[in-house]
């Protein structure tokens, strides 16, 4: 694992010192999923993990994402913590199940009687370069927004990634929570920003910092323009404000880092400081995650200029071609100067 000293850190480090300093705080806690001992997770996340709480505690499970959250649950309600991996969010589906018809109904069905509070992590979303198709590409939320009582988190910056994994980790053995926490792949290794050599992507993470469950993040104070997102839409959104500064444009940049549930007040607070807003959305159009935050804002009654951007209505193919349809930075810049058009 990262050494415990707390020096700027990627995503990927931030992820894996938090899970090792989680492993020493709660000995109920198991690590598990699909080459995440032995292997040390395919991006190098779990790396070192097992040397260091053991093979009792750290294990690779069969290729089989039912057992794997069928085991997280047996864990559970047999009063371990347990933190599975699902390997790739398109590898989900076939037992998403397992969450919707089990993990998220035990409580309430049980009268409270039964508890299976467990964190669930997920490599997922876009924007992998050089490897991709639909099978390690899957960049839709939509099957773990409208699951009553589990929370999504999507943590973008290495910080707000041990925060909210110790905030999660925290709510299952408290409460019992069901978390599902979605790690943006393409940003596991990002170290720079705005230019090579940087290291602005890189942070320091607080070993007791937790996020409050449904609060955002807000960079800059900008006047003109509110812009709403999360995972790689804030890489993309930050560089976007950078460049728009250059013309004269303020925009403030608003990471929503929890997806359900939303941070509704935040996002208020934050379209009503402008009046203009625009989601940047790293999802499908149908069914994305803008559909949810533009009904928020009209429920809030808010009356000014809304837009929004997402990728494409389509899986995400190999290749180059996954450019066609994922959202870019040119499609942002373009949606603001028509949203900020006079009319």
């Amino acid at each position: 694992p990262v050494p415990a000293a707390r020096v700027p850190l990627t995503l990927a480090q931030s992820i894996n010192a938090t899970l090792g300093d989680l492993l020493n705080e709660h000995p109920n806690m198991l690590l598990f999923g699909e080459d995440v001992a032995a292997k040390g997770g395919v991006y190098g996340v779990t790396k070192g993990l097992l040397t260091q709480s053991g093979a009792a505690r750290v294990f690779d499970t069969l290729l089989d994402e039912t057992s794997i959250l069928g085991l997280a649950l047996g864990a559970a309600i047999s009063g371990f913590l347990p933190v599975a991996e699902i390997q790739y969010l398109a590898y989900l589906h076939n037992a998403e199940d397992q969450l919707r018809g089990e993990a998220a109904t035990l409580q309430f069905f049980s009268n409270g009687q039964y508890r299976n509070g467990m964190v669930v992590r997920i490599a997922g979303l876009g924007y992998q370069e050089g490897f991709g198709g639909h099978f390690h590409n899957d960049d839709s939320l939509t099957v773990l927004r409208d699951i009553p009582g589990v929370v999504v988190a999507v943590p973008a910056r290495p910080d707000d990634a041990s925060a909210m994994l110790r905030t999660l980790v925290a709510a299952a053995q408290v409460d019992g929570n069901v978390g599902v926490i979605v790690e943006p792949i393409a940003r596991y290794h990002t170290t720079d920003l705005m230019q090579p050599g940087d290291r602005l992507w890189l942070a320091t993470p607080d070993p007791s910092a937790h996020v409050p469950i449904g609060s955002a993040r807000t960079y800059g104070d900008g006047k003109h323009l509110t812009i709403l997102t999360f995972g790689n839409g804030l890489f993309m959104s930050l560089r976007v404000a950078r460049r728009l500064q250059a013309r004269g444009v303020f925009a403030r940049v608003v990471d929503l880092r929890w997806i359900a549930p939303l941070p509704v007040d935040d996002i208020v607070r934050e379209a009503e400081a402008t009046g203009t807003v625009l989601v940047v959305d790293e999802t499908r159009q149908s069914g994305g995650v803008a559909e949810g935050v533009l009904a928020t804002l009209i429920d809030a009654g808010f009356t000014g200029r809304m837009a929004r951007v997402c990728s494409k209505d389509s899986f995400i193919p190999l290749g180059e071609a996954a450019k066609l349809m994922l959202l870019s930075e040119a499609e942002i810049e373009a949606a603001i100067d028509r949203l900020l058009a006079p009319r």
